[in-house]
């Protein structure tokens, strides 16, 4: 195949839509691909290659369209100041206590990245621990993994480049504040376990140069090392190239007593996971099952409690419970249950304090209760509202734990909690400038999908709305992989609610927010609940007028994305705007790149004819239809999304700018040194200032400052 220089695929010649937009003309090849008997043209597989200088011309010749459109919306410039100050507050991670040290994040406000500091006891004087924002001028080196050793002497802690999802892990000595000589290359899916002299860790083999961002990572292994000794000396303590798209990650109990490995196989559909456990107690002690095959149930090692282990798991229980199993006999048959299932979905559990904390869902507002280590109720933990709760993470020794709840109109709040007490007050609340939250109202309201079953959608607005249906409207949405879409906070989102919006947040089905049940009802041949219940949202809004399909935006991102680019396919003319960021575009070959393969679980596979079809059916790419006037569409990704590579999204773009013979715009936003989200702070306000200004500008929304 003949490539082409960047000169020549800048200066071809653009192809003009209806409103006056000039896209760079895409060049077609003649390749076509056959599944199961069935002929699909790939017009634009050449921009699967990420390093090309035909891909990066793209690229630039697709941004500058893009951003000469953006810059020309009036009050771009004045948005983005708005967000800036909405976003300048101080924001606190919550503490982790080791001995009488605490180890916290804060943000300032604007920093690029955020900042580590310890300090001794809750009343000490906070200390610069690690600082980010010093290891590259622009702020795109950010901080990922951050975990003190037991005895808080030493911090194992990861660093990410431009948004990838690859990390290099390094330690700090907590006495002298400077890094030890201690790095490990190529990690991707892992923990950091500590035990003895050193800890434990997964990494990938070293990708093809060049392929780093794209390249099918495969044959994950986990390594224990010693600290002070190089990479190339850390034992392998395991392996299955027989099974190389399978994830292996390893923990360490508290006490470490037990090393707990869990191995996952979602590339072959299966959901669930299997569980190994070592006591290392035991000179020369090897992995014995605890749960020996994959299935659909998933298992969570939760601790160990005098020589057994809670776990969490799904098994008969599709809303979850927690059992205790004893490793000399695992069996089902021996298992003692300590949490039953609930009508209610759990949400989280948290072994501290000498506790079992369960967080539940109740429909997908948090509610937290504290049961002794047999299972017995003890309290509920009072709640500012109906919001979203989570932490009480700590050792088994700690006598007060740390929690965070936020809610659309409640900004995230550390409240700490007394175990002896049984009493919650607040930590750290935020403070931010000029803004008023009780202004705003959310009102939970519970819409009818396709096939009859009762969706949930928060709605987000100023007090006193009217209901004229002219209210403009962005609808949000994920609905997939098991996440449930709680209440939170968002200061960006003011921006929107000050200017009149209402925002309408979707729980539809594949998420996590009713249990496994409602998991399943959203995967594999069942993904088309999901779009339906967006759908299905959306011709809700309208009906009760509170917007109509003129104001009317949809956005999501990655697999949010997905829902985004298949709900416009399908109902084009019930929306005005859409926003699909990094989403899964390529249904037919998404499972090729980097960790794709992991969502076959969830998605199914171009391989098997059933699903196949399926996925075919509603793929964003393979269904955009010549001649259809499609929302005006603004298409984001980033050049370092590993994840959800860029060429989604570039193919995804190509054949809507292609196919659209109509009045909206059809542009792409392509991030640089990004990836599955922003990278710093800078660019996480640039991005939100050209969607927020590309939403209002499209649905005729005077933006006032």
């Amino acid at each position: 195949m003949k490539k082409l220089t960047p000169l020549v695929v800048l200066g071809l010649s653009a192809f003009v839509s209806a409103q006056g937009l000039q896209y760079p003309n895409t060049r077609m090849v003649d390749h076509v691909d056959t599944y199961h008997g069935v002929k699909v043209p790939d017009p634009y597989r050449w921009l699967e290659d990420d390093t090309s200088k035909d891909t990066a011309a793209w690229v630039e010749a697709q941004n500058k369209v893009t951003f000469a459109y953006l810059e020309k919306i009036p009050y771009r410039a004045q948005l983005v100041t708005r967000l800036k100050s909405l976003f300048d507050y101080a924001k606190f991670g919550m503490p982790q206590r080791r001995g009488e040290t605490y180890f916290f994040s804060k943000n300032d406000g604007l920093q690029n990245q955020s900042v580590y500091y310890i300090q001794r006891g809750l009343s000490g004087t906070p200390e610069v621990f690690i600082d980010p924002n010093q290891w590259s001028e622009d702020g795109t080196v950010r901080l990922t993994a951050f975990s003190p050793s037991r005895d808080g002497k030493l911090v194992a802690y990861g660093v990410s480049r431009s948004g990838s999802d690859w990390q290099e892990y390094r330690v700090m000595d907590v006495a002298t504040r400077k890094p030890t000589s201690d790095r490990i290359e190529w990690v991707k899916v892992s923990s950091i376990a500590w035990r003895g002299q050193g800890f434990y860790y997964s990494r990938y083999p070293a990708p093809e140069k060049g392929k780093e961002l794209s390249s099918i990572n495969e044959d994950h292994q986990v390594y224990y090392h010693r600290l002070g000794t190089p990479q190339s000396a850390d034992e392998l303590v395991f392996r299955d190239p027989r099974n190389p798209q399978r994830f292996h990650t390893l923990g360490t109990t508290e006490d470490e007593r037990f090393a707990v490995l869990d191995v996952s196989d979602r590339g072959t559909g299966k959901q669930g996971n299997a569980v190994f456990v070592q006591d290392l107690s035991k000179p020369g002690s090897t992995f014995t099952p605890l749960i020996p095959d994959i299935t659909d149930d998933t298992y969570s090692v939760l601790e160990s409690v005098r020589g057994e282990l809670l776990v969490f798991t799904d098994q008969d229980a599709p809303n979850g419970k927690v059992v205790r199993i004893d490793p000399a006999n695992p069996g089902p048959a021996n298992w003692r249950v300590i949490l039953a299932e609930k009508p209610d979905t759990i949400d989280s559990i948290a072994v501290a304090g000498g506790k079992v904390i369960a967080t539940y869902m109740k429909d997908v507002a948090s509610k937290a209760y504290v049961h002794s280590l047999e299972g017995a109720l003890e309290n509920e933990i009072e709640l500012p509202g109906l919001g979203s709760v989570s932490g009480f993470n700590g050792r088994m020794d700690d006598t007060s734990l740390f929690y965070t709840y936020s809610s659309f109109n409640y900004p995230s709040t550390i409240f700490r909690y007394e175990v002896a007490a049984r009493k919650s007050a607040v930590f750290r609340a935020p403070t931010i400038p000029g803004l008023d939250v009780n202004q705003y109202e959310t009102r939970q309201v519970f819409v009818t999908s396709k096939d009859g079953a009762k969706v949930p959608m928060f709605l987000v607005h100023k007090k006193g709305l009217v209901l004229d249906g002219n209210n403009p409207t962005l609808m949000y949405g994920y609905g997939g992989f098991n996440i449930a879409t709680t209440p939170g906070f968002n200061s960006l989102r003011i921006a929107l609610l000050e200017q009149g919006f209402v925002y309408a947040s979707v729980n539809m089905r594949g998420g996590s927010e009713y249990g496994e049940a409602w998991h399943d009802a959203g995967t594999k041949l069942k993904k088309q609940n999901v779009f339906d219940d967006f759908i299905a949202a959306a011709e809700w809004l309208v009906a009760n007028k509170y917007t109509s399909p003129a104001k009317l935006a949809a956005q999501g991102g990655s697999n949010g994305g997905l829902l985004v680019g298949a709900v416009i396919n399908q109902r084009p003319e019930l929306f005005r705007a859409a926003i699909p960021q990094v989403g899964v575009m390529d249904m037919l070959r998404f499972h090729k790149f980097t960790i794709g393969w992991n969502w076959i679980a969830d998605y199914g596979s171009s391989d098997h004819p059933e699903e196949f079809k399926a996925l075919h059916a509603y793929s964003p790419l393979h269904n955009i239809k010549a001649g259809q006037n499609y929302p005006a569409t603004l298409v984001t990704t980033a050049d370092h999304d590993d994840r959800v590579v860029p060429a989604h999204s570039f193919k995804y773009a190509a054949t809507l700018q292609k196919a659209a013979s109509q009045a909206n715009p059809a542009l792409i936003r392509i991030d640089t040194k990004s990836g599955h989200g922003a990278s710093n702070v800078t660019k996480q306000i640039e991005a939100t200032a050209d969607i927020y200004a590309f939403i209002m500008f499209n649905l005729g929304v005077t933006a006032k400052f």
